[in-house]
């Protein structure tokens, strides 16, 4: 594990590291561009309230191909009966503080800092990151954001008040861009995505193809 230098935004290459837990570099900080290099090279922060920021590159890598959404018989009748409604970039920074605000089970806190959603919002603004909302009677019920590079979709989190609107939205997601999808980064393992059809690859596979978003 590599410490960052705060006045240098520079990574190691998770391509030539090794690593049993997937922390590739520990400190730096959360600023826009810190945030976008780190996307581009496969790298994600993660980490406790407090704590020094840890840099993640899982091996293997949880993600989802388009082609192997699986949609069970009951969300086909959600989203045919039209129970939720779909937006994008419409509330960026209520998207992000709801899923700061969500109760998530073995999780001491949350990472998402308010540094961390101002520097979202940055990238958001600059056509980085993307939000889609889900709405039920005009009410925000569930939603996810994440990083777009390229043809591969890097997702952050997610949050729902209501059962299935998160997954509802990212059914109506992957559908809708099916010209502009080839990958969704899941990173880490949740039975509730590979419900929908995540499963693992190797760093090294995931690496390449980003690598081949950014030729």
């Amino acid at each position: 594990m590599i410490l960052l230098d705060p006045n240098e935004i520079s990574f190691p290459d998770p391509a030539l590291l090794e690593s049993e837990s997937g922390i590739m570099a520990m400190g730096g900080d959360l600023s826009p561009q810190r945030l976008y290099f780190a996307y581009q090279l496969g790298l994600f922060p993660w980490y406790n309230p407090g704590e020094e920021i840890l840099w993640w590159c899982p091996d293997p890598r949880f993600v989802l191909f388009p082609q192997d959404l699986k949609i069970s018989k009951s969300m086909k009748k959600i989203l045919r009966d039209e129970v939720f409604t779909f937006t994008e970039n419409t509330c960026f920074r209520e998207v992000m503080e709801e899923c700061k605000n969500t109760f998530r089970k073995d999780q001491d806190g949350t990472w998402i800092s308010d540094e961390l959603i101002d520097s979202f919002v940055e990238l958001q603004k600059n056509g980085i990151a993307k939000s889609i909302e889900v709405w039920q009677n005009d009410e925000l019920v569930g939603g996810f954001y994440g990083l777009q590079i390229g043809k591969i979709f890097c997702g952050e989190s997610m949050f729902a008040k209501v059962s299935n609107a998160s997954k509802a939205g990212f059914i109506h997601f992957i559908q809708s861009q099916k010209e502009n999808l080839e990958l969704i980064d899941c990173q880490i393992y949740s039975e509730h995505l590979e419900s929908l059809g995540a499963t693992m690859i190797s760093k090294k596979d995931y690496l390449n193809l980003l690598k081949n978003q950014q030729i």
